[in-house]
């Protein structure tokens, strides 16, 4: 089995028993390329069922004095999850990442836009133009709902439960949730699908996706990122932001008005409660403001 072969069985593998996304997919693949880049560097012809632990160790080491410590990390964890495929379809008895160490890294906390920045950025849309209407919806849908982008691009009509004040969800591995939606959010969305999309060419299996371009067709991950950075730009904004952004900014402001943590996890589709904490740390204030008053002996007597 060479290399080629073996990362093409592992990205089918993670397709159809794991159910991950494509670009899921392409990152795994691109950090088991890495490895077989490195190889080939140092002339090394070692097949992915016989390549020993000392090989991996020095590709680690060797990668480590250009990435930094978050992408090593999520390198190593890659090349184990490559190497523990490997063991249980039988083609290697031992995984030779086992005695690696994960560098030790902190936990990124989220970049966030306060209210007023999401206001100032929705506000800078032109609805003279007739994707304006398309990109308010859009705005207001990834805050609204906290979507991943990927979500918010595959989202489709029939997902739409407005009678019912949510929307269905399809997020990571293909597993549905649904999120509820606000009168302003579904307002917004309604607009848009009653007034602008209606005129749209509309292009065959397009036609159930609710946010499409000029063209009629579904807008890609990129368009929504040229579309959050050029309103950043137009409003001056001093923060490097994502569509992404607008996700944690939903988790942080229903946080600091109380929500609670396992709604939130629900509504962001986490596994793991984890995940979800990570959103207590982003604002400090807020924990000690939930002390001051649910704590039993907020007013001791001094």
């Amino acid at each position: 089995m060479n290399w080629q072969q073996a990362i093409k069985d592992y990205q089918d593998y993670l397709k159809i028993e794991r159910g991950l996304s494509q670009n899921s997919i392409l990152n795994y693949s691109m950090d088991i390329q890495k490895l077989v880049s490195y190889l080939d560097e140092q002339s090394l012809d070692e097949k992915p069922i016989e390549i020993d632990r000392e090989t991996v160790q020095q590709f680690i080491y060797d990668i480590a004095k250009i990435v930094n410590p978050r992408t090593q990390a999520r390198i190593i964890s890659g090349l184990k999850g490559f190497f523990n495929y490997l063991v249980f379809e039988d083609y290697r008895e031992n995984n030779p990442m086992d005695l690696i160490e994960t560098p030790k890294i902190g936990r990124k906390l989220p970049d966030t836009l306060s209210e007023k920045e999401i206001n100032r950025l929705i506000a800078a849309i032109d609805l003279s133009k007739p994707e304006g209407e398309r990109n308010r919806a859009i705005l207001e849908t990834l805050y609204g709902c906290g979507l991943r982008v990927s979500e918010l691009i595959n989202l489709k009509l029939s997902d739409l439960y407005f009678d019912e004040d949510f929307i269905k969800v399809t997020g990571k591995g293909n597993k549905q949730r649904f999120v509820p939606i606000s009168n302003v959010n579904q307002k917004y969305i309604t607009i848009y699908w009653k007034e602008v999309r209606v005129h749209l060419p509309i292009k065959k299996e397009h036609e159930d996706f609710v946010f499409l371009n000029r063209r009629g067709k579904q807008l890609t991950r990129a368009m929504i990122f040229t579309i959050v950075k050029g309103l950043a730009e137009a409003i001056g904004l001093d923060k490097n932001i994502s569509p992404h952004t607008f996700r944690h900014s939903f988790a942080t402001h229903l946080l600091e008005n109380g929500a609670d943590l396992r709604a939130i996890q629900q509504m962001l589709g986490h596994e793991s409660i984890t995940t979800t904490e990570v959103y207590m740390h982003v604002d400090r204030k807020h924990l000690t403001q939930v002390l001051q008053e649910f704590h039993p002996r907020k007013q001791q007597e001094r």
